[in-house]
């Protein structure tokens, strides 16, 4: 597979966070405010205007720090995106359906609600036979890390691209997710591609029966992700990275860059 159509899948997502403009609560959902709105907006509001918040320095800072929340945001939808494509074409499925998961849950006044995962490993639909053995014995051995029965199907995936944040809520709603990923046959697992994962989080997680792959770059594919995506996928995605590593480099700084900039 050419590095071309996984490069747009990761950078495509990230790229967007350049246009990121603050909203202070008056900007349109598709534009936010603009450098100019803002020095209006804050120039006639006596306060701010008498200690001098209507500054192109207060503008950049809001934009940097809503920006940087936009760009781990986008990063991870193009972790989420990158990982897909990869699982769809090392398995070989006829149906690149397959490759995602979701159910039904029961929302607030009993109207149904769709959840979705972003990956998939439906076992029975792998065609690369090698990989479907693959796929077997790794799960095999993260049951048995987690002291776990195997699954029926197979494995699904959450994937991030951290998971820096100790939000309960969050943490509840992947345990959710964890519950019915196992009731339906399948073995859940969080895909984050860098290493940056509180250790509270990993063992609360895995003591609930989820598998956990971090960016490390250890032997394990148990545990690390890029070794899971070589030894088990048979794709070298760490090799990936390397190699185009200055061209995204180079798209995120100049993302960086932008947000932090007035103009």
């Amino acid at each position: 597979m050419s590095d071309s159509l996984y490069l747009r899948l990761f950078l495509e997502p990230v790229l967007k966070s350049k246009t990121y403009r603050p909203r202070f609560g008056v900007g349109s959902i598709e534009g936010g405010v603009s450098r100019d709105e803002f020095l209006s907006l804050y120039g006639t509001d006596p306060f701010y205007a008498w200690i001098g918040l209507n500054s192109d320095l207060m503008y950049a800072a809001h934009r940097a720090a809503g920006g940087m929340t936009s760009l781990y945001r986008q990063l991870g939808v193009g972790c989420e995106m990158l990982f897909r494509q990869i699982t769809c074409d090392q398995t070989a499925y006829s149906d690149p359906a397959f490759a995602s998961w979701s159910y039904v849950a029961t929302a607030s006044a009993g109207k149904p609600k769709t959840l979705k995962l972003d990956a998939r490993l439906e076992i029975e639909q792998i065609h690369n036979v090698h990989v479907a053995n693959n796929v077997r014995q790794w799960i095999a051995k993260v049951c048995r890390l987690l002291d776990a029965n195997t699954p029926t199907n197979g494995a699904v995936f959450e994937v991030r691209q951290g998971y820096k944040s100790k939000d309960s809520k969050r943490q509840n709603a992947d345990i959710d997710n964890t519950a019915v990923a196992w009731s339906k046959g399948y073995l859940p697992i969080f895909a984050i591609f860098s290493a940056q994962i509180d250790t509270d989080i990993v063992l609360r997680y895995r003591n609930n029966r989820s598998g956990i792959l971090i960016g490390s770059m250890a032997d394990d594919p148990t545990i690390s992700l890029y070794a899971f995506m070589k030894e088990v996928l048979g794709y070298d995605l760490a090799a990936f990275f390397m190699r185009n590593s200055q061209t995204i480099r180079s798209q995120v700084q100049d993302v960086v860059q932008t947000l932090l900039s007035a103009s």
